[in-house]
């Protein structure tokens, strides 16, 4: 978790730093320089959206960092509450946003590429749901359980990057893609691997939490260290290749 935490931190400011330019006096141009054409010149409802989204998505990290720190849960719990009904309406203004922006103009990818990214916005306003549900009614075990969904989920896109530049640290070439058109089944892949494999990785660990034999919870663990490796080498590999550099 502190490896994806701290993953996500630098993403964090890298998102102030390159969107949160035009509150210090920068024109919204800069925004396209990730992704391209973020911002038009002829779409203010399209730049509206994407401003809101790129805002949301800061707060969603920001929050989600907090949330996930065991001892401000214990220590604090009504900041706890109030961080995470923030997380929640920023989360389904996120998703909704997001979905809103693919139909209204498009993104990179093929079609079924948009498709995925609007079905991980669907599974992210559906984990959001449950994770107000439960809490609400106090049944605070599948709260959490809901709520580390909601939290994989939110976090597909960040997946993608550091999936995605892993692959290229390991490859030194655009291997399974073509970077031109942004298409290839690598990149089908990880728009449908960002949420549903991290997703499924979960219920794995839930499995071995609840019931599962000695050799089932120590196969887990070195499942989980493996994958901690393999995401602090693509957090390594998009700092120092997407991130940084843009800032």
């Amino acid at each position: 978790m502190l490896v994806a935490l701290t993953g996500q931190l630098i993403f964090a400011v890298y998102i102030a730093a390159v969107y949160g330019g035009v509150l210090l006096g920068g024109g919204p141009e800069s925004w396209n320089r990730s992704p391209a054409l973020a911002y038009r010149p002829d779409d203010l409802f399209g730049n509206l959206m994407f401003g809101l989204h790129a805002l949301f998505a800061l707060i969603i990290i920001a929050g989600g960092m907090l949330q996930m720190i065991p001892a401000i849960r214990r220590r604090f719990p009504a900041f706890h509450r109030r961080v995470g009904q923030t997380y929640l309406v920023a989360a389904t203004i996120l998703a909704t946003g997001g979905i809103i922006l693919i139909i209204w103009r498009g993104t990179v990818g093929s079609t079924v590429m948009q498709i995925g990214s609007c079905l991980n916005g669907i599974v992210i306003l559906v984990c959001a749901s449950f994770t107000w549900a439960y809490a609400y009614r106090r049944r605070f075990d599948q709260h959490r359980r809901w709520a580390l969904r909601l939290f994989l989920s939110v976090s597909g896109v960040w997946f993608f990057r550091i999936s995605l530049m892993l692959w290229l640290l390991i490859f030194q070439a655009p291997v399974g893609f073509d970077p031109d058109s942004f298409t290839g089944p690598l990149l089908l892949i990880l728009t449908y691997g960002q949420f549903l494999l991290p997703l499924a990785i979960l219920e794995l660990y839930f499995c071995a939490q609840n019931g599962g034999s000695a050799a089932t919870k120590l196969g887990m663990a070195c499942l989980l260290v493996v994958l901690a490796l393999l995401t602090a080498g693509g957090i390594f590999g998009a700092a120092m290749g997407m991130w940084l550099p843009r800032m």
